[in-house]
């Protein structure tokens, strides 16, 4: 990742106009209620059935069917959303006979049509025409996605795993590909995951099986080597690496805790919340453990958070069984792109965070030569001091939960990379509220971007396509 360069000329700066700073573009937080009601938001109404539920993170399933997106949802304030004929759990087909959906020749969807679509109902049926496909056009996926996954049924976990790449394009291959990495996670579960004490017992039980099959008499005393004794130092030991791991365990147990401290889906005091937790520690250990290179970070669980309870939420439960599984999958695919971010090592390169950082001011610079000269030399904020946070955990802590989910539907479908269109969003954010930095000093400045005010996510997002090159 090279650095980035300074913008153009003075003389050629854009003005921001006036209008970026209107209140109007403002929203007020829910005091007291996490998600409002919103014909875009069916998190609430997600999060009260799966308190319902009961959670078999522990077991494993054999058979995997291939989703069958369910497109009736009960959602407060507006009742049951209905799209015609696709209420149905047998996977749609998309019907060549409906030339009218569809743009000439490309086969996706007419781009004019879409924008038209501004019903929820209409844009429901849209994308589950898109996932019914036999093989799914990503570019077309990513297009639609970028203007907001709607909240219904298995859409935005069906799709995020796309636009990921865990599932495949074609159709016909989810159900192979989704039994092969559930059954690569058990493994990593078993293996990583037990206490020593357990493997030997294992052990023991296996010999003495061997032996009575054998039908010898009198059983040999087992004997313990040096790297299954508890007080071995050995770097082979099992026990010294068990001890080694119990300070990462620590650790990650200490962040999961704090993840989402508002919302009852990660820390209430449910058995579904800690079934929850348990998920999150597992999928960040076992992560560590694969990838000893950069192992765990504090702020990783900010960002396996999302797509945990995407996942989770999922209202076909054979898939809210395998959330854990999909969502480690998913995660390791999402770090690909920022996980230079994470080692410390790596800080000064071209590749690293402080790198990401410089793109970003010259970007403002390029934007906004007078906001970036006020932040720069007159305030003397170090974009560090704001910008590290807002990258590294990939806007998860400036943002309202319900936001959050919003904004990742157009990090993870942006064509150019998740990393490009994050640092538009950022560059924004300083935009959308130029007014109030230019008035303030260090540390009203400060203060501000440490904590971001409310603000309307859709209007953000437009400011920031308004700074694609």
């Amino acid at each position: 990742m090279a650095s980035g360069k300074s913008g153009g000329a003075v003389g050629n700066v854009k003005s921001v106009p006036s209008w970026l700073n209107s209140p109007a573009w403002s929203t007020p937080r829910h005091k007291g209620r996490l998600f409002p009601e919103s014909p875009e938001n069916g998190i609430k109404d997600k999060e009260s059935k799966l308190q319902k539920k009961g959670s078999d993170v522990d077991k494993l399933e054999e058979v995997v069917e291939p989703p069958s997106v369910v497109v009736k949802q009960e959602v407060e304030g507006r009742g049951s959303v209905k799209t015609g004929n696709v209420e149905s759990s047998a996977p749609l087909r998309s019907d060549s006979g409906n030339t009218s959906i569809f743009s000439s020749g490309s086969g996706g969807l007419s781009s004019d049509l879409y924008k038209k679509s501004s019903s929820l109902d209409a844009r429901v049926e849209l994308f589950m025409l898109e996932l019914s496909r036999k093989r799914i056009h990503i570019a077309e996926l990513q297009r639609m996605s970028g203007q907001g996954i709607p909240d219904v049924g298995s859409i935005r976990s069906t799709t995020w795993k796309l636009l990921l790449g865990y599932l495949p394009r074609n159709r016909e291959d989810w159900s192979a590909e989704l039994k092969k990495k559930r059954s690569e996670y058990a493994v990593f579960r078993e293996e990583l995951l037990v206490n020593p004490s357990e493997l030997t017992r294992r052990k023991e039980a296996y010999e003495e099986a061997m032996n009575e099959s054998g039908g010898r008499g009198f059983l040999p005393r087992h004997h313990i080597t040096q790297d299954d004794h508890p007080l071995s130092l050995g770097s082979t030991s099992i026990w010294h690496q068990y001890f080694q791991d119990s300070e990462l365990t620590e650790q990650i147990e200490r962040d999961v805790k704090r993840t989402h401290p508002d919302i009852q889906f990660f820390c209430g005091d449910s058995e579904e919340a800690h079934q929850n937790q348990e998920a999150l520690r597992r999928a960040l250990f076992i992560f560590a453990k694969l990838n000893p290179g950069i192992r765990y970070v504090q702020g990783m669980n900010e960002v396996l958070a999302p797509l945990y309870f995407v996942f989770k939420t999922d209202p076909d439960e054979s898939y809210a069984f395998h959330a854990e599984a999909d969502a480690f999958f998913c995660f390791v695919e999402l770090l690909s792109d920022f996980r230079d971010h994470f080692c410390q090592q790596l800080d000064n390169s071209a590749v690293g965070i402080r790198s990401t950082i410089s793109q970003l001011n010259a970007l403002l610079k390029r934007h906004d030569e007078e906001l970036w000269r006020h932040l720069e030399v007159t305030s003397k904020v170090n974009p560090q001091f704001y910008a590290f946070r807002w990258i590294t955990l990939l806007l998860t802590q400036e943002f309202n939960f319900p936001d959050s989910l919003r904004l990742w539907d157009s990090l993870l479908s942006n064509p150019d990379g998740p990393l490009e269109i994050l640092l538009r969003v950022c560059c924004a954010m300083l935009l959308c509220v130029r007014e109030r930095l230019l008035a303030g000093d260090f540390t009203t400045n400060l203060k501000l971007l440490q904590n971001y005010p409310s603000t309307d996510i859709h209007h953000l997002l437009r400011v920031a396509e308004d700074l694609r090159v």
